[in-house]
């Protein structure tokens, strides 16, 4: 499940890994992304349905198979915020904001310095008016506590948007089992093409322990 403002094709190079290692992959766009329908993106609140619909069409599709999700930043978010969690046997987090109002602070000081979290409060009181939710109820770290399968939360030591420790965060929130890894050198980017060779080594590793025999 892809980031804000991208769509499924960034996703493209995990699914060809992971289907030439014999899975089935299934990638698609969040609303108000790519070419689905929608006018405004709601950082996990909407997009927490589209990741419902597609666990609810791979389980009526692929009956009595294990379902592992894999959610780069609202990707992960989306996979975490819903009314109840996803029902699936593995879960891939990666670059994911503890909170909505750390992922505002952290990105106001990118741009106007630290003076700019200051904004932070201004900003998240125009959540509700303007996209039709509290920004308090989006919260993956307390959806990720909910979490009933393994998790494996990967964090970029240089991430300035998702923090490392709002990464550990995430990670000590989640049930176990769990698993935690760092990305040495990456900022918030694709975590694939930057350390492609680790990557799958780690993800495919993770799957194959919780997804080959349905042991999550």
């Amino acid at each position: 499940m892809h980031g804000v403002r991208a769509n499924r094709r960034s996703m493209i190079g995990r699914a060809r890994f992971l289907n030439a290692a014999a899975y089935s992959v299934l990638v698609f766009d969040f609303q108000a992304h790519g070419e689905s329908p929608g006018t405004q993106i709601t950082f996990g609140h909407l997009e927490a349905f589209d990741a419902q619909a597609a666990v609810t069409f791979l389980r009526s599709r692929l009956r009595g198979e294990p379902v592992g999700v894999l959610g780069s930043s609202l990707g992960g978010a989306a996979a975490v915020v819903g009314r109840q969690p996803l029902g699936v046997d593995a879960l891939v987090l990666e670059a994911v904001y503890p909170t909505l109002a750390d992922a505002v602070s952290n990105r106001l000081a990118i741009r106007f310095g630290s003076i700019g979290r200051l904004l932070t409060p201004a900003l998240l009181l125009q959540v509700e008016p303007r996209l039709g939710f509290d920004p308090e109820s989006l919260e993956p770290i307390v959806g990720v506590a909910r979490v009933r399968c393994p998790v494996l939360v990967i964090a970029g030591s240089a991430d300035t948007r998702t923090t490392l420790e709002e990464s550990r965060q995430l990670f000590d929130a989640a049930p176990q089992p769990k698993e935690f890894w760092v990305v040495q050198g990456a900022g918030h980017v694709d975590f694939h093409r930057f350390a492609r060779v680790e990557y799958e080594r780690r993800v495919l590793t993770f799957f194959e322990r919780y997804l080959a025999s349905g042991a999550g």
